[in-house]
């Protein structure tokens, strides 16, 4: 059962390029524990260090949890060709009624270096911009993690700060403009930023968005 305000699990698939994003399951505990392994992994979120294989388990049956508990959707991110999982990626959705979502992913290292964290973002973006509620997607990245930066800039998250039109915006995530316009409209109304002949929105949303860090 999904609780209330939020919308529910996928009915089709959420897919870009060479990755699938699905529900977790008993097949992903060997993709869990290798993950278990990155120490970073471990500081950011409930998987242990090292996880043992009932500790992984254990955080796998977690994730099929998420949504009903009202936190939002965590994925698996899955090989599109093998339904291979290969590392996982959450929407969540605790600040719906406000606007925002967070985003967070990872990818096993044995994985890495193929482009499948940033389509694994995009995949995730395209989704999160059908949920009528939802006026902006947002990533805590630490500076020195280049990696994830990397990531982010690919899948378009700094297009709107570079000053990118709505048409390269929807190019680069692969969503129409129409979308991007919807959305770009609702930060514009949720920064209480009407048209104005004398202010440029686009401009006065980054500032706010930078005031805000």
């Amino acid at each position: 059962m999904t609780p209330a305000g939020l919308p529910s699990w996928p009915a089709a698939p959420v897919a870009y390029g060479p990755v699938v994003l699905r529900q977790f399951s008993d097949r992903d505990v060997p993709m869990t524990q290798e993950l278990a392994t990155d120490p970073y992994v471990p500081l950011v979120g409930s998987l242990p260090a090292n996880a043992s294989r009932e500790q992984a388990r254990d955080w796998v049956d977690r994730q099929r949890g998420r949504l009903a508990e009202g936190y939002g959707f965590s994925f698996a991110i899955a090989e599109a060709d093998t339904d291979l999982a290969v590392g996982g990626i959450g929407l969540w959705l605790t600040a719906l009624a406000h606007g925002p979502a967070t985003a967070g992913y990872s990818v096993i290292p044995s994985a890495r270096g193929r482009g499948l964290a940033s389509a694994a973002l995009i995949a995730l973006t395209s989704f999160g911009w059908t949920i009528p509620a939802l006026h902006r997607i947002e990533l805590y990245i630490e500076p020195w993690n280049a990696g994830s930066v990397g990531t982010a800039e690919r899948a378009g998250y700094t297009l709107m700060a570079e000053g990118r039109s709505n048409k390269a915006i929807a190019e680069r995530l692969f969503v129409s403009e129409y979308t991007v316009q919807k959305h770009v409209g609702n930060i514009f109304d949720t920064l209480r930023l009407p048209p104005s002949p004398d202010d440029h929105r686009r401009v006065l949303a980054v500032v706010a968005y930078l005031n805000a860090q």
